[in-house]
């Protein structure tokens, strides 16, 4: 049978490659692909071999697939690093801390157990989505008759984790963060190899909730962004009175915080804590936010004298963005969060530490240092299906044309006292709408106009 028929097209999606595991993504795809993204990278490079790095996050499907990878890659003429058991932020870490030409991540991050998929990135960790090289790699893939056995490139194993630790604790200061109780959810997912390290750093007492690795995931689905995922947190926060709730997901590159109370903190109020505590360090900072996130983010930053910028969602986008506008911090809706020094890098973990020094240096509870960010009533992302996703925003624009119409990811538009975004799904037939307002009267009113529009 010819490989190519083994990789189907529709594992491609905007960011990375994602599939139902082995229907859709198997051993002989994700080698087709290996190929691909050789074939990709080594365009104009002939003076040397590439050298990519291999991680995997702890899916049970997640070995059988990086095997398949390293060998597609190695018969390329590449050399492979393999690091095994990785979070995607330790992944991006290692391809920049070396000077590596790329690598991939086996991994379907929040999905459930079935599903896996693929991260890839190019040097200086450069994450390839549809827009600057994933489609490329794609016709590679599909197109391409077999594999040309090029030779066998090198295999070397590092184990990358305590270089990965040190690397974010000397970035933040530990004495400023006094005893505090927290709670820590990592879902039997991979985050857990970082938490059990870190927590042996911090003062006060850490609850490690579901650390033991299962790909499983038999407590609940590595998805902090849905309250049932992260109702064991809440009640310990609430039974043992704690000072915070994190929950990471399934491939360690989002974080989500619980508040004192039990209640989930929306990511938009950490960006401006984040924001506004940067900038006391960093006057006239750049932060770059999404479409879709509140106007708190864009008043903390101008208040406090920095630039806000907004940009497309999707890290691909993100980092692509920082670069141009050499922004120094950057947050989503989704609970990723993104650093520009000293390379363009994401990282939990150092959220995790600026909120907890935050809260030590304060003096505050976490739900006395957001109150102040509650300054608008927001809808949260709403999910409407619609067949026809271009001509309903076509719709939504004539009819809210007065205000001022923004196309950068779907469509925003703002007015003096609202404004909303619709979004449509790269993968279905959605959009995705938020409405934000400065009373709850008018977000629910203009919520129920567009979704009137949108029946």
């Amino acid at each position: 049978m010819d490989q190519a028929n083994n990789c189907n097209p529709k594992i491609f999606k905007a960011y990375d490659v994602r599939g139902f595991y082995p229907e859709e993504i198997n051993p002989q795809a994700v080698a087709q692909i290996g190929a691909g993204l050789i074939r990709f990278l080594s365009q104009g490079k002939k003076d040397k071999p590439l050298t990519m790095v291999i991680a995997q996050d702890n899916r049970f499907s997640s070995p059988v697939l990086a095997e398949a990878l390293k060998e597609a890659i190695r018969a390329q003429g590449a050399n492979v690093v393999d690091i095994g058991l990785s979070t995607t932020p330790m992944f991006y870490f290692t391809v920049w801390q070396y000077g590596y030409d790329g690598g991939v991540i086996v991994t379907a991050s929040h999905n459930p157990p079935e599903y896996n998929g693929l991260k890839i990135v190019r040097e200086q960790a450069t994450p390839i989505g549809i827009n600057n090289g994933l489609a490329e790699i794609k016709r590679l893939t599909v197109e391409a008759q077999g594999q040309e056995i090029k030779g066998k490139g090198r295999l070397e194993e590092k184990n990358i984790l305590q270089e990965y630790l040190d690397f974010i604790l000397s970035r933040v200061n530990l004495q400023r963060i006094k005893p505090l109780n927290i709670a820590v959810d990592t879902s039997n997912a991979v985050p857990g190899i970082v938490v059990e390290q870190i927590k042996e750093k911090l003062p006060g007492h850490c609850y490690h909730l579901f650390p033991e690795l299962d790909g499983t995931f038999p407590n609940h689905l590595p998805n902090p962004l849905e309250e049932k995922n992260i109702a064991e947190l809440k009640k310990i926060v609430q039974e043992k009175e704690l000072d915070l709730g994190v929950a990471f997901d399934g491939d360690g590159d989002r974080i989500i915080f619980v508040d004192e109370k039990g209640e989930m903190i929306p990511s938009d109020f950490i960006i401006a804590l984040i924001a506004g505590n940067l900038l006391k360090e960093k006057p006239g900072a750049r932060v770059l936010y999404n479409v879709c996130s509140s106007n708190i983010i864009k008043d903390v930053v101008e208040e406090n004298g920095g630039v806000a910028i907004m940009g497309k969602i999707g890290h691909t986008f993100i980092k692509e963005q920082m670069k141009e506008e050499q922004a120094d911090f950057a947050g989503e809706l989704s609970g990723h969060y993104f650093f520009g020094q000293p390379y363009f890098f994401e990282s939990p973990f150092f959220v995790f530490f600026k909120v907890l020094e935050e809260i030590s240096t304060s003096g505050k509870t976490i739900s006395q240092l957001i109150a102040p960010f509650k300054k608008y009533f927001n809808s949260g992302q709403i999910n409407i299906a619609v067949a026809d996703k271009e001509n309903r925003l076509a719709l939504l624009e004539e009819k809210f044309k007065k205000g001022e119409v923004s196309r950068l990811d779907g469509l925003r538009i703002d007015f003096p006292n609202w404004w909303f975004n619709a979004r449509p799904s790269n993968t279905e037939d959605l959009l995705r709408i938020v409405v934000e307002a400065v009373d709850k009267e008018t977000m629910e009113r203009q919520l129920k106009t567009i979704k009137g529009l949108l029946d």
